[in-house]
This record gives C-alpha cells, structure tokens and sequence, in this order.
C-alpha cells in the first residue's frame, strides 16, 4: 500500500493574514471562516509567521471579568498580527509522508503544520485532515 503524502491530504483554500494586519480582522477571520490557525504571509506569499486560536485567546479579555467588548475590540485593533505571531516554525513539504507530519505534529503538539514548497506557503495539514482521510478512506 503506497503511503498518502501531505500534499495529497492538506488544505490548499487558506485563509492568511500580513505581519501589518490587526489582530481584530485576524480575530473576525477565524470566527467567519470557523479556523484555529492562520498562516501568515509577505506579499510574495512567503510564510513569516502562524497565529492559532489559543494566540488570540492570550492577548484577549473573554476570560476577564468585566472586560468589556469595546475594550477588547480597542486592544485588538491597535495590536499587529507580527507582534503575536509564532515566527519559528516547523514546517512540512508536499512530498512528506503523511506518517512523518503525524509523529511531527504529535511529538511537538502542534495542532497544524504549514506546508512550504521552498519558502513559499502552499498549504497547511490540520488535524482535521487526518480525520477526513480517516472518514473516506477505502
């Protein structure tokens, strides 16, 4: 049985964010698109950076109490993607077994792996991936 690869199993449709960008659009993004991760990229669409879910949760008041809406919105808006963005990050290749993302993915808990083809992003393997191949395989 030949083995799956990334480029096979990964989302191609993403959804990214400049360094420049506010982390109040980056916050609407996740919620409209239903994403956890968004890549970020330059204007070349090299991969810079990747803010997850739990990112925005850290610069957020929702677990404060009686932090009001319009503060957090305040807080977000004037805060850069680049200053919360993760800048090191691990990254997996078209050609990668789907084994290999995996053990990646699960020895460093990541939740998702941005998918380069040099520097250049081409997608992301999330674990929701792996579910589907789960789901449909036969």
């Amino acid at each position: 049985m030949r083995a799956l690869t990334v480029g096979e199993v990964m989302s191609r449709d993403l959804v990214t964010m400049g360094p420049g960008d506010s982390m109040a659009a980056l916050r609407d993004r996740m919620y409209e698109h239903q994403i956890r991760h968004i890549p970020v990229v330059d204007p070349e669409r090299y991969l810079v950076g990747l803010v997850s879910q739990r990112d925005l949760l850290r610069n957020t008041l929702m677990e404060r109490p009686g932090g009001s809406s319009y503060v957090e919105d305040s807080i977000l808006e004037e805060l850069r993607v680049e200053e919360v963005m993760t800048r090191e990050l691990e990254v997996g290749t078209p050609s990668m077994t789907l084994r290999d993302a995996a053990r990646l993915m699960l020895d460093k808990k990541y939740g998702c792996l941005p998918v380069v083809d040099g520097q250049r992003l081409v997608g992301i393997l999330t674990e929701a991936d792996f579910l589907r191949v789960y789901l449909y395989e036969d």
